[in-house]
């Protein structure tokens, strides 16, 4: 029986009246393919499949994949281009979101016989994730939480963010993932007010918030959690934004609900926010897929509409509030949606923490 994830696409050429695609988004190469580098294309036809890559990958996509593959030797856009010709196809699907426009012009030139009439973004057939694929990110999460375990021993005032944030990623590294799912975030005190406060030599102060936003890769596969901890006592201040986000955050948990839209998933703690006076205080969606990317699809948003949430989707939950000279609080689960609702992969506690 074909490989599911090819039929899929191969419908989707059908519908467009497409004889070939080229696929060079290395998402796209790793899931229909199995090959995980880059440099590399995927050329599919309605009744053949090639992988085309050069000799510093062949030993390893003979390792990972089972389509034929193809050296090129003189540039990956001149043997795509003489496989389409090959193929003798006339009319070529190409991703409208990953191939560069200089390459697109060059293989245009190459090829002045065929009609590049399909842009598509595959990315909506990565949605909803087969059984293997749910188990990869679970060890991916677990990775992550076995990390923040480890880090709650090691934070204390005197250490900088730079120094929590590579502790983090070593440990990672240790337990099993293959880098970090992106650029950690570890943001201290009056930093904590940028939802993406990358690690900086900022010093962390007994008495402050530190938002640790990480994730693992395993398998090619991306986790994502964020814990806010404070470091020394809370103060009242503190606890209420802690207080606050964990409740929109667990409303936002229970809100997912299959053939259920982004928006009106992202509206009840978004709401609740706003009614506990913060609503300026938090500026971005509730949450988006996670899987081969770090964000994919859907999004959870007041302007997510269009995707409706389904069975076997994954995606995180991860409101906030950022207040400007105090600090901010963000708590994030990634979570599998199932016939009833969403299940937390993420484990790690989410009771205020106080070191």
């Amino acid at each position: 029986m074909e490989n599911n994830r090819l039929f899929r696409l191969r419908q989707l050429l059908a519908q467009k009246h497409a004889d070939a695609i080229v696929i060079n988004k290395n998402e796209n190469v790793h899931y229909f393919s199995g090959f995980y580098g880059d440099d590399s294309a995927l050329v599919i036809t309605p009744d053949k499949e090639y992988l085309i890559t050069d000799s510093r990958y062949l030993e390893q996509a003979a390792q990972q994949s089972k389509f034929p593959l193809v050296e090129q030797k003189k540039g990956l856009l001149t043997k795509i281009s003489e496989l389409i010709e090959a193929e003798k196809a006339k009319n070529l699907a190409f991703e409208t979101n990953a191939l560069m426009y200089a390459s697109y012009a060059a293989l245009r030139q190459m090829l002045p016989n065929v009609n590049f009439s399909v842009p598509l973004n595959l990315d909506g057939l990565r949605i909803q994730k087969e059984k293997a694929e749910i188990e990869l990110i679970k060890k991916a999460v677990a990775i992550s939480d076995k990390a923040f375990e480890h880090i709650l021993a090691y934070i204390k005032p005197g250490l900088s963010e730079i120094d929590v944030a590579a502790e983090l990623e070593h440990t990672m590294r240790k337990l099993g993932s293959e880098r970090p799912a992106f650029t950690t975030i570890v943001a201290s005190g009056k930093r904590g007010s940028l939802p993406h406060g990358t690690a900086t030599e900022k010093l962390i102060v007994d008495g402050e918030f530190v938002t640790m936003d990480f994730g693992a890769v395993y398998k090619g596969y991306h986790s994502d959690i964020t814990r806010t901890v404070c470091v020394g006592k809370a103060s009242e201040k503190q606890k209420e934004l802690y207080a606050i986000v964990a409740k929109a955050q667990l409303l936002g948990i229970a809100s997912i609900k299959p053939n259920t839209d982004g928006k009106t998933i992202d509206a009840p703690s978004r709401k609740f926010i706003k009614d506990m006076g913060y609503g300026n205080n938090y500026g971005h969606g509730l949450g988006h897929g996670v899987g081969l990317e770090i964000h994919e699809l859907p999004r959870l948003s007041p302007m997510a509409q269009d995707i409706i949430i389904k069975q076997h989707m994954l995606v995180t939950v991860e409101p906030g509030i950022y207040v400007p000279d105090f600090g901010g609080v963000r708590i994030e689960d990634t979570t599998l949606v199932d016939e009833n609702g969403a299940t937390p992969l993420t484990k790690s506690r989410k009771e205020l923490i106080e070191l």
